[in-house]
């Protein structure tokens, strides 16, 4: 134990090759095979240990500077009295498991990092800590938006994907997956920033179409169920033609390549898309939410669903459902929208109705079948800034495909 401690003052010290192994391990043990993370290995808590840490630390961070990691939406689950309860449990939860982890597992860099981070969360101010006093730019990350997205998801399809799976040899760490949680992280810290310019178009509709009132108010007295119904039908509608145009056209394509570029389905892999196509498609579809007079409890319903349904959608998870498939859209699919056979291609484009592309002969879905692999035949670039640059740089250049995990 004194020599894991040592090895972490040294990387908090300063010593560059220290700190570079250490990630090294930390990204070793998190990606390790399922058979070293039996139940008793320490491997299960010392990942829960890390995410318990990792949540608490961000929700300490968002109350002691709200006004730039906080949403405002939340601000009333923050102001609930036993919010801070919830956080304080959360950080014992991580230290605790920290230290069964660092008890059970041969290699300690899960428990330790684990450990680290709930301490850190403890020196910031903890479950008590108070507001800081700071001079707000009006610009907010939203990092407890991050942390409830992330929890709600991940408790709600990670067990899922375990119980049941398409593929059963699918890690929980697969391929890829750091540069997904990373566009989860960006999609979510930046809801301002996107919601700014998706709502955009919108705003301007609205502003010049006061002659709508009298729709407006018609749409508004409609059953909240007829409401929600109509915008599910209307987004996807729009979402449809909106979607092809990206497969259709070489320059859009450059960005809509970036989401196909994962080589494996799992409720994180829906998180990759490139900033400007989020950007293009929250305002194509927050168009008849925003403009045509819906309630906004049913725009919020909507926004909520779409989370939910979308890692729904990419997720790992087994059934063929035959018929039900060619009415609502199930994760086998949409897995054919992102196959890389060619029966595959262009191929599945509704996000909810699959009705949608029986309409307009777009519509593929073999009995009893799954794609063998996932991708597109070109070589998109692995990080993040690579995959920014792609629609400006790619050659449309092929690439040896091999199987997914």
């Amino acid at each position: 134990m004194r020599a894991v401690t040592d090895r972490a003052a040294e990387m908090l010290w300063g010593d560059d090759m220290a700190k570079r192994d250490y990630l090294q391990n930390l990204m070793r043990d998190l990606e390790s095979h399922t058979e070293v993370r039996r139940f008793g290995s320490g491997w299960l808590s010392g990942f829960f240990g890390l995410l318990f840490a990792i949540a608490g630390f961000f929700m300490v961070i968002a109350l002691r500077f709200p006004d730039w990691f906080a949403t405002p939406e939340l601000e009333v689950v923050k102001d609930w009295g036993g919010f801070r309860g919830v956080v304080h449990a959360t950080l014992l939860i991580s230290y605790g498991l920290s230290l069964l982890s660092l008890l059970l597992r041969p290699r300690k860099v899960l428990g330790l990092t684990a450990l680290m981070i709930g301490l850190a969360a403890i020196l910031v101010g903890g479950a008590n800590v108070q507001p800081q006093e700071t001079r707000d730019w009006g610009i907010f990350f939203g990092l407890d938006f991050f942390v409830v997205n992330l929890l709600v998801t991940g408790f709600m399809f990670a067990p899922l994907e375990r119980a049941f799976p398409h593929r059963r040899t699918q890690r929980l760490f697969r391929t890829e997956w750091r540069e997904d949680l990373f566009y989860y992280l960006v999609s979510t810290m930046f809801v301002q920033v996107l919601g700014f310019l998706a709502l955009a178009p919108s705003t301007i509709i609205n502003e010049n179409t006061n002659d709508w009132e009298a729709f407006r108010a018609a749409v508004a007295s409609l059953p909240w169920i007829v409401q929600f119904a109509i915008v599910l039908v209307a987004s996807d509608l729009a979402q449809y033609f909106f979607h092809r145009s990206f497969h259709r056209y070489p320059f859009l394509w450059g960005f809509h390549a970036v989401h196909h570029s994962a080589k494996s389905m799992d409720w994180l892999a829906g998180s990759r898309m490139h900033f400007v196509e989020i950007i293009l498609l929250r305002a194509i579809t927050s168009l008849p939410l925003f403009t045509l007079g819906f309630s906004p409890s049913v725009m919020q319903a909507y926004i909520g669903f779409v989370y939910v349904w979308s890692s729904l959608l990419h997720a790992n998870i087994g059934g063929n459902f035959n018929r039900l498939g060619h009415w609502i859209a199930t994760p086998r699919f949409h897995h054919w929208h992102h196959g890389l056979e060619r029966e595959a291609f262009d191929v599945n484009f509704a996000i909810h109705f699959p009705w949608i592309d029986k309409l307009f002969g777009t519509f593929h879905l073999p009995k009893d079948r799954w794609p063998e692999n996932y991708g597109i035949p070109e070589d998109v670039p692995r990080n993040y800034w690579g995959q920014f640059l792609y629609p400006w740089t790619r050659t449309g250049k092929k690439t040896d495909e091999t199987p997914a995990e």
